[in-house]
């Protein structure tokens, strides 16, 4: 599941990957299945908790114990030029590098062969203003995310990372705000559009696995507009005080292969 890729092995992969069946029928009125795989790392190494030893972009080394992130609102642009917007209801996931069960998030979309991903790292205002009863499986705050939830502040976490460095107290990033419902506030929601044509397009059929396979570089997250230095501080804990890490992690996902 969890690899980084050689350049070899990529090459072999991507020309595999991107190679299509004979004039494929597609029936946009028949619905397949998707899934988009988020595979987490730190730089060119596989994310290992408590484990795996890195460094960040001022020298200090560190470990990974948790990591937990929202994508929700997903969007599919067929080459066709049509866009499918998943309908809201199935379209939010938390990605839980503890749990392998939730690495790759599994979409219902009309056939067609798709060159276009977009999806909302984050929970979208909406649905952080929803009557808590309708917000149930990863949104349910007294199960699935009752760590993933500032009831004090009534919204969401939608990145999480912790770990531990030498010399320093454990840093804890906790990065949320939605933007406001009826007053702008702090929005730390951001939005990827991935070209999938240069690595290959996602040819969606029944009776067919299709996969969209992207890395999650989480060291971008705490290394990038904004070096983060562990210890100060040690601890986010709102909206205002995440926006580096928010601006950070606004480049740490990309498209590295379809699996067709």
């Amino acid at each position: 599941m969890k690899r980084i890729i050689l350049s070899v092995f990529s090459i072999t992969l991507l020309l595999s990957s991107c190679k299509k069946d004979d004039a494929p029928n597609y029936n946009s009125n028949v619905k397949a299945d998707l899934s988009v795989e988020f595979d987490n790392v730190v730089g060119s190494s596989n994310l290992q908790l408590n484990t795996g030893s890195y460094t960040n972009g001022v020298g200090q080394s560190f470990n990974v114990t948790k990591l937990k992130y929202y994508v929700s609102n997903f969007v599919l642009t067929n080459v066709d030029g049509s866009v499918y917007t998943v309908p809201q209801k199935d379209c939010y996931f938390l990605i839980d590098e503890s749990d392998a069960t939730t690495y790759k998030p599994k979409l219902s979309i009309p056939e067609g062969e798709y060159k276009s991903l977009s999806f909302v790292l984050g929970v979208d205002s909406l649905r952080n203003t929803m009557d808590i009863n309708q917000r149930t499986g990863v949104l349910d705050v007294s199960a699935a995310a009752a760590d993933m939830y500032w009831s004090w502040n009534s919204g969401y976490i939608f990145f999480k990372i912790e770990g531990t460095s030498p010399g320093v107290a454990p840093f804890k990033y906790h990065v949320g705000g939605f933007g406001g419902y009826t007053t702008a506030t702090t929005n730390n929601l951001r939005t990827f559009t991935l070209d999938l044509r240069t690595r290959g397009t996602a040819q969606v059929k029944s009776g067919k696995s299709a996969n969209i396979h992207l890395f999650v570089d989480v060291l971008k997250a705490i290394t990038g507009t904004t070096n983060m230095t562990f210890g100060t501080p040690a601890e986010i804990h709102s909206p205002t005080a995440g926006i580096p890490i928010a601006n950070n992690y606004s480049s740490m996902i990309v498209h590295d292969h379809t699996e067709n």
